[in-house]
């Protein structure tokens, strides 16, 4: 059973950063692609960035693209999410997620998720 377990959220202010972690496990991830997404209140789930868990191939959305970084660490399991230049409406919780990397890939849907974690950006 996959489990993953986020952390890193909490209070920053804008213009500060966040590195959010996703510790994995319950079986090898190395066929695995893994995500992070966000939802504010009111708001639908916002995909975020997705990893290649085999190859570190990396894809991220528009709308973050050059200010949050997703990358994995192999020995810990781990996926991180560097979060700079952070702004007042980055404010959510922020999910983890996983599955098989599929051949659409980066466009494919998850069907492992964290609990979440906030983030909550003071203007």
């Amino acid at each position: 059973q996959v489990q993953l377990v986020e952390s890193g959220g909490g209070l920053v202010q804008a213009g500060g950063s966040l590195r959010l972690s996703c510790a994995a496990s319950g079986r090898t991830f190395s066929n695995y692609a893994m995500g992070w997404f966000r939802q504010a209140p009111g708001k639908e789930r916002e995909f975020l960035a997705t990893i290649d868990w085999s190859n570190g191939n990396t894809y991220a959305a528009d709308s973050v693209k050059g200010r949050f970084t997703i990358s994995r660490d192999n020995a810990k399991n781990t996926v991180y999410l560097q979060m700079n230049s952070l702004k007042p409406e980055d404010t959510a919780v922020y999910y983890c997620a996983a599955d098989s990397r599929r051949r659409t890939w980066p466009l494919q849907g998850f069907g492992f998720w964290g609990q979440g974690t906030q983030v909550t950006v003071s203007s």
